[in-house]
C-alpha cells in the first residue's frame, strides 16, 4: 500500500503539470506555413478549440487548406437607408447622409464618450469611498465533562450579526489626483478633436469619391461622342469605298476605330459601377443602395494669384485636427510626469467605521437551568493616516522614467505631425495651381483638336485627305477631351484637398466654398 501511494502522488503531479497554460498552444496554427484546423458547429459558426476531456462534443472538422467555413450566424447588414430613388442627390446632400451614417464617425464618437467617462472616473478619486457590510454566523458545540463533582454533556450555541459602514477618504496626495485629472482631460480633448477630424475626413472622402464618379460619367459621355465620330468616319469611308475612292484597308481601320470606342465604352461603364460602389462605401451606407447623382454645372476655373504665406500656413497647421490632437496628447503626457513624481511624496487619508452588533449565547446541559445571554452594541472609529513610500524595488522610479519617455515620444510625434501637415498643405496648393493651369491648357488643346478634326472630316467628305490622318485627328480630339475633363475634376479634388489640408473642410457648405474659392477659408 505504501509503495502504491509513493507512485500515485508523482503520477498525479505529472498529470497536473501536463495541464499547464502552455498546452493552449495546440489551439494555434502549428506552423507559419501550415493551415489552421478550424472547427465549426452545425450552423457553420467557427468555434474555439475545446479540450476533449472538458467537452465530449466535437465540432465539424474542416478540410485542410487556407479556407474558412461560411458562418451563417453572422448578423446581416443593416437595412439600407430608405432614400427616395427619384431624387437626384447633390454633393452637400451626400455629405449630410455620410456624416450621420458613416461607421467611422460613430467609432470616433464612442471613443470621445469613453474618454469623457475616463475623466469622470479620475475625478471620483476626490470623493470618499463608503462600504457597507453585514456579517452573521451561528455556532454550536457539544462537550462531555466527567469528574467527581459534575457529570453531563454541556452544549454551547451562539449566533450573531454585525452591520458595519466603512469610510476611506484620501485627503491630500501632493497633486497626484489633479495631475491625473489633467491628463484625462487632455486625452478627452484629443478624442473630441479626433472626432471632428473624423467628420472632416468623411467629408473629404465623400467629396473625392463623388468627383471621381462624376468624372467617370463624363468619360462615358466623351467616349459616346468619340463613338459618334468614329461611326461618322466609318460611314464616310464606306461611302468613298462605293465610289472607288477608298480601300478595304481604310474601311477596316475605320471599323477598328469604332470597335475600339465601343470597347472603351464597355470598360468605362464597368469602372463607373466600381466608383459608385466606392462612393456608397465612403458614405457608410450599403453598396446595394441605388442613388441618382446630381451633376454640378461646370465652373470657371482660374489661377489665383494669392499664395499661402508662411503665416497662413502656420495658422492652418494650428487648426488641423491631427496637430491639435497630438498637442493635447503631449500635454497629457506631461501631466502624467507630474502624477508619477507625486508617488514619491506622502499621502494623508482618513478612515473610519461604524458598526452595530447583535449576539446571542446559550449554555445548557450542566444540570442547572439553561443559561442564555443576549447582547447588542454600537461602536465607531475614526483614524487619520499618513503613508510615506520608502522602498518598492524601483517601481516608482521606473514609472517616472516611462512617463518621461512617453512625453518625449509625444513631443516627437507632435513635431512629425506638424512637418507632415506643412508638407500636405503646400503640396495641395501646388496641386491646385497645377490643376488649374493644366485645365486651361487642356481647353486650348481641345479647341484646336476639335477645329482640326471638323476641318479634316469636312475635307474627307468632299474627297480630300486620307482616313489615316482623319483617324489620327479623331484620336487626338478624344485624348484632348479626356485630358480636359480629367484636369477639371482633378482641380476640383485638389481644391477639396487644400481645404482638408488646412482644416477648413468642416461641412457640406465648406465643400462648395473650397471649389469657388479654396483660399476663402484660409486665414
Amino acid at each position: 500500500m505504501k509503495h502504491a501511494l509513493s507512485t500515485l502522488f508523482p503520477s498525479a503531479f505529472f498529470c497536473l503539470l501536463c495541464g499547464c497554460a502552455t498546452t493552449s498552444l495546440h489551439d494555434a496554427p502549428p506552423a507559419p506555413d501550415q493551415p489552421w484546423a478550424a472547427t465549426s458547429d452545425e450552423h457553420g459558426m467557427i468555434t474555439p478549440p475545446q479540450s476533449q476531456h472538458l467537452h465530449h462534443h466535437k465540432g465539424l472538422a474542416l478540410p485542410p487548406g487556407y479556407r474558412l467555413p461560411t458562418d451563417y450566424t453572422l448578423p446581416h447588414q443593416d437595412t439600407p437607408l430608405h432614400l427616395p430613388p427619384d431624387h437626384s442627390y447633390s454633393l452637400p446632400e451626400l455629405v449630410d447622409i455620410a456624416q450621420s451614417s458613416s461607421p467611422t464617425t460613430r467609432v470616433a464618437w464612442n471613443a470621445a464618450r469613453d474618454s469623457a467617462l475616463a475623466t469622470g472616473l479620475t475625478r471620483a478619486a476626490y470623493l470618499p469611498q463608503l462600504t457597507a457590510s453585514v456579517i452573521g454566523g451561528y455556532g454550536h458545540l457539544n462537550t462531555h465533562i466527567s469528574n467527581s463533582t459534575m457529570h453531563g454533556s454541556p452544549r454551547l450555541s451562539g449566533e450573531g450579526e454585525v452591520q458595519a459602514l466603512s469610510l476611506s477618504w484620501l485627503l491630500f496626495d501632493f497633486g497626484k489626483r489633479s495631475a491625473s485629472i489633467s491628463a484625462a482631460q487632455q486625452n478627452s480633448l484629443a478624442s473630441n478633436i479626433l472626432f471632428t477630424g473624423a467628420h472632416q475626413k468623411v467629408v473629404y472622402e465623400v467629396t473625392s469619391a463623388y468627383y471621381l464618379t462624376i468624372a467617370i460619367e463624363a468619360h462615358i459621355h466623351l467616349i459616346e461622342q468619340a463613338l459618334h465620330n468614329t461611326r461618322a468616319i466609318e460611314r464616310a469611308v464606306k461611302a468613298r469605298l462605293l465610289n472607288g475612292q477608298a480601300t478595304v484597308i481604310d474601311t477596316a481601320r475605320a471599323e477598328q476605330a469604332t470597335a475600339q470606342a465601343e470597347l472603351n465604352l464597355v470598360q468605362t461603364r464597368g469602372d463607373l459601377e466600381n466608383h459608385y460602389l466606392a462612393l456608397m462605401t465612403a458614405m457608410g451606407i450599403s453598396p446595394t443602395t441605388r442613388l441618382s447623382l446630381q451633376k454640378e454645372a461646370d465652373r470657371a476655373l482660374t489661377v489665383h494669384d494669392v499664395t499661402l504665406s508662411e503665416k497662413m500656413v502656420q495658422e492652418s497647421v494650428a487648426r488641423r485636427p491631427d496637430v491639435l490632437a497630438a498637442y493635447a496628447k503631449a500635454r497629457a503626457s506631461r501631466s502624467q510626469i507630474q502624477a508619477a513624481r507625486a508617488e514619491f511624496l506622502p499621502k494623508v487619508s482618513l478612515s473610519g467605521n461604524a458598526a452595530y452588533g447583535v449576539g446571542h449565547l446559550g449554555l445548557s446541559g450542566l444540570g442547572s437551568s439553561p443559561l442564555s445571554v443576549n447582547g447588542n452594541g454600537f461602536g465607531g472609529l475614526i483614524l487619520g493616516q499618513i503613508t510615506m513610500p520608502i522602498f518598492d524595488g524601483g517601481m516608482r522610479q521606473a514609472q517616472l522614467k516611462r512617463s518621461k519617455d512617453q512625453a518625449d515620444s509625444a513631443d516627437a510625434q507632435l513635431r512629425d505631425t506638424r512637418y507632415h501637415s506643412v508638407q500636405s498643405i503646400v503640396s495641395a496648393e501646388n496641386t491646385l495651381h497645377t490643376g488649374v493651369s493644366a485645365y486651361q491648357a487642356a481647353q486650348k488643346i481641345e479647341h484646336t483638336a476639335q477645329t482640326a478634326f471638323d476641318a479634316a472630316l469636312a475635307s474627307y467628305n468632299t474627297g480630300e485627305g486620307s482616313v489615316t490622318r482623319l483617324l489620327d485627328l479623331q484620336t487626338s480630339l478624344f485624348n484632348a477631351t479626356i485630358m480636359r475633363s480629367d484636369s477639371y475634376y482633378t482641380t476640383l479634388i485638389a481644391a477639396a484637398s487644400l481645404a482638408f489640408a488646412t482644416g477648413s473642410l468642416g461641412d457640406a457648405n465648406a465643400v462648395q466654398n473650397s471649389i469657388t474659392d479654396p483660399y476663402e477659408a484660409t486665414p
